[in-house]
């Protein structure tokens, strides 16, 4: 089947996400990330990726779980917000995945998290929530709250080279 749209699908702490194909500019092993002192604790750190530093989003801590040593299957998906590259680091990604509209459910507002997914789809017999980027992003590396700390990773002023 042709039909439908292309996901990337991920797993973290056992649950299966997808981000949508065209949102994802690569994925690559990790190798070492480099810490960043007064980041959000979800910022693990930057890596130096095809020419540019990119802020990486644990996304163990981005949904509330504890964080685990890396292995040989963690990786980065380096997806593009806002006009910026950030790296959301997730334990197992391989899978590449046309989903039709009809597999799509609506999350619900009852549905913990529910600001971060665009919807729920069914393949097979397993659900796989399907995230908003941007959202999930929001409060972390594309916007810094007021007065905290991880100004150069989400302010525009570390790296980058913006007029």
């Amino acid at each position: 089947m042709t039909s439908g749209e292309s996901y990337i699908v991920f797993s973290v702490a056992g649950t299966s996400y997808a981000v949508r194909s065209e949102e994802v500019r690569h994925m690559e092993m990790i190798e070492q990330i480099t810490p960043v002192p007064n980041a959000n604790p979800d910022v693990e750190g930057v890596v130096f990726s095809r020419g540019q530093i990119v802020p990486v989003i644990n996304m163990r801590t981005r949904f509330g779980f504890e964080r685990i040593e890396h292995d040989l299957g963690t990786r980065l998906l380096v997806v593009q917000a806002r006009d910026r590259w950030v790296g959301l680091l997730v334990d197992r990604a391989r899978e590449f995945v046309r989903i039709p509209a009809s597999a799509i459910q609506a999350p619900g507002h009852a549905t913990a998290g529910a600001k971060y997914l665009d919807g729920v789809a069914t393949i097979g017999e397993r659900l796989v929530l399907l995230v908003k980027v941007e959202m999930l992003l929001e409060g972390s590396v594309l916007e810094s709250p007021a007065g905290a700390g991880g100004h150069g990773i989400g302010s525009g002023s570390s790296a980058e080279t913006r007029a």
